[in-house]
């Protein structure tokens, strides 16, 4: 096998543990124990149920640390989410960066409303500081609900396409997963929209979005609907949903609710992280259109702080056709400005 294939078959096994643990956790605990906020790091809440996922997180990644001298940037790992691997090796020894989200979308999890992802990228190690456009493997897994039978897997390397897998944990057998993201080539009667999640301004983004539905399809006839949303709060539930043909677009720009001066690292906002999008590769590898808000390619430091706003489209037609409608809301809303391409 080559180096990248290895990486693939530990980077899915250590899901597959951690992924069996967070179930087990949501069967044998109540909803009341496992949403329990128990800190805030890395520029997110940590719920008890995260606790679970972190500590294999950090078992598992030591082990592969006897094979690979990396550095681990994940949420949980105190507030700079770092941690080398093997203990004690120099940064001049190190040959990766790991970036992983251990558990995407925990609030939908815990509540057993929605199922949630594990997320992990991994790029060369860079002393200057990698980005997302460096990393060249990607893994995503379901944590289904306790009451789901059959949960997926999707993985890229670069150049090679997406794949996929199903598996039903009754049965433990897996079976290849068609990766078909639509090919529709317009937005009408297909699910789609700005992600506003939280309270704050989603007022604004709301208008964003029918701004742009108004553009491309006008106004809906009385008692109808011309097209729908679905508010998946997971970053990797969203490209999942592209991934599977499920979404024909989906635009989460709420960096860019912030002042452009104030689009930076540290900035407090409950917004999109670089360990969030660390997967995106994989929905790129499939034919995806996944770029920031002005059209220029997705990136952002591999760190668990940096706010990053993006958007994506399941082909090329659709975004030919609704990035522009997009911008033109953004633009009328004083949240796509004039200003360099690492803040838009």
């Amino acid at each position: 096998m080559t180096k990248e294939q290895i990486i693939l078959t530990t980077i899915k096994a250590i899901h597959a543990h951690i992924r069996d643990a967070v179930v087990a956790a949501c069967e044998q605990s109540s909803i009341e124990h496992v949403s329990r906020v128990d800190a805030h790091e890395g520029g997110d809440t940590i719920f008890a149920i995260d606790r679970v996922s972190e500590a294999i997180l950090v078992e598992q990644f030591a082990v592969l640390g006897a094979q690979l001298n990396f550095r681990l940037v994940a949420e949980g790992l105190g507030e700079t989410g770092v941690r080398d691997f093997p203990a004690g090796v120099s940064a001049e020894q190190l040959q990766y960066v790991i970036i992983v989200d251990p558990i995407d979308g925990t609030r939908g999890l815990m509540y057993q409303k929605r199922p949630a992802w594990i997320l992990t990228g991994v790029a060369p190690y860079r002393a200057a500081g990698g980005n997302l456009s460096d990393i060249f493997l990607a893994v995503m897994t379901e944590i289904p609900l306790v009451k789901q039978h059959l949960c997926d897997q999707y993985w890229a390397i670069a150049g090679n396409g997406a794949e996929a897998i199903r598996r039903n944990r009754v049965t433990e057998v897996e079976v290849p997963l068609p990766v078909r993201p639509s090919q529709a080539t317009t937005i009408e009667q297909g699910f789609g929209n700005v992600a506003r999640f939280f309270p704050g301004e989603r007022a604004r983004l709301a208008a964003v979005d029918d701004m742009v539905v108004t553009a491309l399809l006008g106004a809906p006839p009385q008692g109808k609907a011309l097209c729908f949303e679905d508010q998946y709060i997971s970053t990797g539930g969203q490209f999942a949903e592209l991934l599977s043909g499920h979404d024909r677009w989906i635009a989460d720009v709420r960096p860019l609710l912030l002042p452009a001066a104030d689009r930076v690292k540290n900035t407090v906002m409950l917004c999109c992280h670089p360990y969030d999008v660390c997967t995106e590769l994989i929905a790129r590898e499939a034919g995806i259109s996944v770029t920031k808000a002005n059209g220029m390619p997705l990136d952002a430091p591999l760190d668990v702080d940096s706010p990053v706003s993006w958007v994506a489209f399941a082909n090329q037609r659709l975004a030919s056709t609704v990035l522009p409608a997009l911008q033109s809301a953004l633009r009328f809303h004083d949240m796509l400005l004039e200003v360099p391409h690492e803040l838009a």
